[in-house]
């Protein structure tokens, strides 16, 4: 019997509500001995045994929830519960079906009970699916949200599964990471530790959007599959994907045209939230209630909050949940972790390198080690983790930080101007008359942001050599003499554009570029001749963000250009860690399109800019401008060496 003895298994079965189905079998064949996670998954089916539940909310909506329990856990060895929420299935379904991976392997033998569950509306739960379901700050009666639905799912486990310690860690990457964020909320008293990872925060900054400009690739590739209506609870977990028609991913999304053709071209009505999107092309209330930042309150449990810099789907999310949970919650432990990942890449990779970029050592295992200690710490009474307030990597000098403060304490603003002739100095411009660069902008042939024309979007293009944009004739280029020594940027970047179209509107991308020197040190001429890569005068993406415009005043509020006015554009660019080294030059680009990342601005203002009509798409010339009156810049942080006062 599991659990260890007979009475556990009846225990279970006197505690099942109506409609509960709690099973147990060893009926799943056993895998290849060939296939290499074999004697993983043969790990897990010797050492865990797999039960179902449906567990009821507040207000009677029962939500199924799988767990996994060591073998050996007796009233003599007890185990804490580690909970995952999740909108992408608990499956493989059927109490014989193991899933083949829990968590990491060392979080697999050093024995969990492993608990995952169909959040509201999504496979086998019952009730209504809500993208980002608004929290609310008060309970009353029988309303729900993401953090009562967590809080009663705890309560159950703990009353109901036995052999647990009464201790409950929270986890999840991505969406699932947003639902440990809201489960975090007014805290579970049995909840000790909670790690969201890679959280949603806020859609109209995190994923689907950036500063207002939509997020083509990514939004349309996701929601023509999860969007999808569930009527009933389902254990179909058979992930139809869009098909594209073609490799190339710049093209269908130019043939697509304007946004508002997704729908009567390829979803039919079929994808409502897509819709919403298309709805609510400004920082309304329907954004705004999803944002969850300012109810990360009475939260009781220690928390890692766990990020990658070159995270293209999240990294508002982990920078923003960490600072906003430390700010309204005084005195609890609240963590930052931030590698050289992409998303979930410290769970997926080994960390060594991504794209363009190589870190020298697999990073992953830094964090893997870590967050391991962190839930044996506060769910086993396990040694003290020893974890840091931030832990973070530093690109460039490619090595671990532990930090008492993120952003790290005594940074100094620092600007980076615009100068002519492609020129970038820590001088403000000294031309009293207009100065300015200028380029056409055509929505006809944008930008792209890569070179990766998969159809579903790049995971490697925040670290990718730049020079096939830099050599674009719409694209400006600034950058810095060679640098005589190591300079560190630590956190947010904020641009500072003075700006003016022939157009209504524009979007404006900035980006921050790490050039090597033509030869790079210690590169041997033996290394080039074996065909080995060489980087000299590589230009690395080290952070990339695009702007909206009309949103310069107000993101509820667009604002169109006056045509051939100068107007300044300001916008915080999310936090970097990087050391530039001596010999390497700083490099800014601007430019008006990053396509089909971002979707294509029309340059005419109209004011839903997702109902665009193909005649509001326009061709206008943009420039920017430098001189003492309008001076463009990008801010950053430098943190100062430690040879400097």
């Amino acid at each position: 019997m599991s659990f260890g003895t007979r009475g556990l298994l009846t225990a279970l079965a006197l505690f099942s509500l109506s409609g509960t189905a709690v099973a147990q079998s060893s009926a799943t064949p056993p895998k290849s001995a060939a296939d290499p996670d074999a004697e993983r998954a043969a790990y897990i089916r010797s050492h865990y045994a797999k039960y179902e539940v449906r567990i009821p909310m507040r207000d009677g909506v029962k939500l199924f929830t799988t767990f996994y329990v060591p073998t050996d856990a007796s009233p003599q060895k007890r185990y804490p519960v580690l909970l995952m929420r999740t909108p992408y299935s608990v499956g493989p379904y059927g109490a014989g079906q193991y899933k083949q991976t829990l968590a990491t392997a060392a979080f697999e033998k050093d024995g969990f009970i492993f608990a995952f569950q169909d959040v509201r509306g999504r496979f086998m739960s019952e009730g209504e699916f809500v993208n980002m379901r608004p929290h609310r700050d008060t309970k009353r009666g029988k309303e729900v949200d993401e953090s009562s639905d967590t809080y009663d799912t705890i309560d159950w486990l703990t009353k109901r599964v036995p052999n647990n310690n009464g201790r409950v860690g929270m986890w999840g990457v991505s969406y699932p990471g947003f639902y440990s964020s809201a489960g975090a909320i007014d805290s579970h008293p049995a909840l000790k530790a909670v790690s969201p990872q890679a959280p949603i925060a806020d859609w109209f900054w995190d994923d689907m959007h950036r500063h207002g400009a939509l997020n083509l690739q990514l939004s349309f590739s996701f929601f023509s599959s999860f969007g999808k209506p569930r009527p009933a609870p389902t254990d179909d977990v058979d992930w139809k994907p869009f098909d594209f028609g073609t490799p190339d991913a710049y093209q269908f999304f130019l043939d697509l045209g304007p946004v508002s053709n997704a729908d009567a071209k390829h979803f039919h009505g079929d994808i409502a939230f897509w819709n919403e999107i298309v709805a609510h092309p400004n920082y309304d209330a329907f954004w705004q209630a999803r944002n969850l930042l300012p109810h990360l309150k009475n939260i009781k449990a220690a928390v890692m909050v766990v990020g990658g810099w070159y995270d293209t789907e999240d990294l508002y999310g982990p920078l923003h949940t960490y600072a906003a949970i430390e700010k309204q919650n005084p005195g609890i432990a609240n963590t930052l972790v931030m590698g050289p990942w992409p998303h979930g890449g410290w769970m997926r990779s080994s960390g060594t390198s991504l794209g363009d970029a190589d870190f020298g050592f697999p990073t992953s295992t830094t964090y893997q080690d870590l967050v391991l200690a962190f839930f044996q710490q506060h769910l086993k009474g396990g040694p003290d983790a020893g974890v840091p307030e931030a832990l973070v990597f530093e690109g460039g000098a490619n090595r671990w930080r532990r930090l008492d403060a993120w952003p790290p304490k005594g940074t100094k603003p620092t600007r980076l101007y615009f100068q002519p002739q492609g020129a970038l100095t820590f001088q403000a411009p000294t031309a009293t008359a207009p100065s300015f660069d200028e380029y056409v902008s055509d929505p006809a042939k944008p930008v792209p942001y890569t070179q990766d024309l998969s159809p579903g979007w790049s995971k490697a293009y925040m670290t990718e050599d730049q020079r096939f944009a830099a050599r674009r004739p719409d694209v400006l280029v600034y950058q810095t003499e060679p640098l005589q020594k190591d300079l560190t940027v630590a956190g947010p970047l904020e641009a500072e554009l003075w700006v003016s179209t022939t157009g209504s509107d524009a979007d404006w991308v900035v980006k921050l570029v790490d050039v090597n020197p033509g030869k790079v040190p210690g590169f041997t001429k033996e290394q080039e001749q074996s065909g080995e890569h060489n980087r000299g005068s590589q230009q690395t993406l080290v952070r990339g963000e695009p702007f909206r415009g009309r949103f310069r005043d107000s993101y509820s509020e667009p604002k169109a250009f006056t045509p051939n006015e100068v107007t300044k554009v300001r916008f915080v660019i999310n936090d970097v860690f990087h050391t530039f080294q001596r010999g390497h030059r700083l490099m800014v680009q601007v430019q008006s399109s990053w396509f089909p990342f971002i979707d294509r601005n029309p340059q005419t203002f109209v004011p839903n800019i997702n109902e665009a009509k193909p005649t509001d798409f326009v061709r206008a010339m943009h420039r920017v401008h430098h001189s003492v009156a309008e001076p463009s810049a990008l801010k950053v942080n430098v943190l100062p060496a430690l040879d400097e006062p």
